[in-house]
């Protein structure tokens, strides 16, 4: 059993996996996520600060929501985010599509692939020969 404290509340509970939060404040975490999407749906061109006051929010959570992929702007939205690799605007996550399969592809590069092993040259040794001999 792994126990911690919840991060939010400090109560202990059994630890699984994610974010180190009970389920009580998962669950009001995940109810929070869903008033955030749905005001950005409803209300379109707004900023990251609009949205965190209007639905007691943080900013730094929403940009986490944002950086997880969890949440994708529109086109033209009030809310920018940029890659952080080149710099270039994004709708969510933290790098550009370009940006992303040049990673994928200098990671696929760098690791070596399984070569087929070279037959070996064997050479016939008298002593390996499994005929017998008779000493006479």
């Amino acid at each position: 059993m792994n126990a911690r404290n919840c991060r939010k509340c400090g109560r202990l509970f059994n630890y699984v996996s994610g974010p180190p939060l009970c389920m009580a404040c998962r669950e009001a975490l995940e109810a929070k996520f869903q008033e955030v999407k749905e005001y950005i749906r409803e209300h379109g061109h707004v900023t990251i600060a609009e949205v965190a006051e209007a639905c007691d929010v943080s900013q730094n959570q929403i940009q986490a929501w944002l950086k997880d992929e969890r949440l994708e702007l529109a086109e033209g939205s009030g809310i920018e985010l940029e890659c952080e690799k080149c710099g270039k605007p994004i709708t969510s996550g933290r790098f550009c599509e370009q940006c992303k399969n040049s990673m994928a592809n200098q990671l696929s590069h760098s690791i070596e692939k399984p070569q087929a092993p070279k037959p070996a040259e064997h050479k016939k040794d008298v002593r390996d020969n499994p005929k017998m001999r008779f000493l006479g």
